[in-house]
């Protein structure tokens, strides 16, 4: 079962999808985070260690993922889990978080990682997404999946798009965290037959995180969201931007530059595209699709 949202009849009139357009709306429901303010083109970047970067390229190579560690996200994540949390409460799927300066920084703060994987000029996709996983609910992450298969491989195996997931929450087994069949462990990965899955279960590695952690994976690797158990304490709350490199065909358009700084309209728009693009993935109620269609439609 995947996380859903069902707008109350208050919810779902006229004058409160308007609300969901208005800049202002956004300010004054979430004052903690800030619209066109904390980036301001100069950013506080998360330095790349000497040993950590050694070992993620090892791991990447390897595996095809790895975690590392900022702690300067922890502030950020309490910022934007409250957010969702209160997204949740008024009915508003968490991906609108990505109207917040707040959301993007945390991606920019790792550009020095990225750009070790994708080169200096790397481009971020119009893909992203942010979940609330509830297991009082019975809900679930995103089902097994590679997100953009081989064709995110060079020919030498290194990455040429990459995903990374936040956790804005502890991310535990009984929550719902990520698992990922390591990709020395996958027979089909990076070949023809990659979506005829062959799992060998003890392969099968859980991904625990906290707010500090950031995971970062290629886009060929098997990977999921952990159904939850309903003895969990607390829901897991997270969010993900994926990036590719500048020298190769655009996998989504448009592409959005590498540190972009995206005025309230087009993170709009970009959100809107967002809940179109997944529907199949995360169902939202005919509302909110009506509602995206009409931003993207410029309505």
């Amino acid at each position: 079962m995947t996380d859903t949202f069902t707008l109350t009849t208050e919810e779902a009139t006229p004058s409160f999808a308007r609300d969901l357009t208005r800049e202002g709306f956004w300010r004054e429901t979430f004052p903690e985070l800030t619209i066109m303010e904390r980036l301001t083109g100069q950013f506080a970047i998360n330095p790349l260690r000497n040993e950590p970067a050694v070992v993620a390229g090892q791991k990447m190579q390897l595996e095809g993922y790895f975690q590392e560690q900022d702690p300067e996200l922890v502030d950020l994540a309490g910022r934007l889990s409250r957010a969702i949390s209160r997204c949740v409460e008024l009915g508003i799927p968490p991906v609108f978080i990505f109207l917040f300066d707040e959301a993007w920084a945390a991606f920019h703060r790792q550009h020095q990682m990225i750009a070790m994987f994708l080169g200096a000029d790397y481009q971020v996709l119009p893909d992203f997404w942010a979940w609330r996983v509830d297991p009082k609910a019975g809900q679930a992450g995103w089902r097994p999946h590679r997100d953009k298969g081989r064709m995110a491989l060079a020919p030498d195996g290194a990455p040429i798009s990459l995903t990374m997931w936040i956790p804005l929450t502890e991310a535990s087994p009984l929550n719902g965290c990520m698992y990922m069949l390591p990709a020395n462990r996958d027979p089909v990965y990076g070949t023809e037959q990659e979506k005829n899955w062959q799992v060998d279960f003890p392969s099968i590695r859980a991904l625990p995180g906290k707010p500090g952690d950031y995971f970062t994976w290629n886009q060929a690797v098997l990977h999921w969201g952990a159904q939850s158990s309903p003895f969990a304490e607390k829901p897991r709350m997270s969010m993900a931007l994926e990036f590719q490199k500048a020298d190769v065909k655009p996998f989504n358009t448009p592409l959005l530059g590498t540190l972009p700084v995206l005025s309230f309209e087009n993170r709009l728009k970009l959100t809107a595209k967002q809940i179109i693009q997944y529907k199949h993935m995360y169902p939202l109620p005919p509302e909110m699709q009506t509602l995206a269609q009409r931003v993207l439609a410029g309505g």
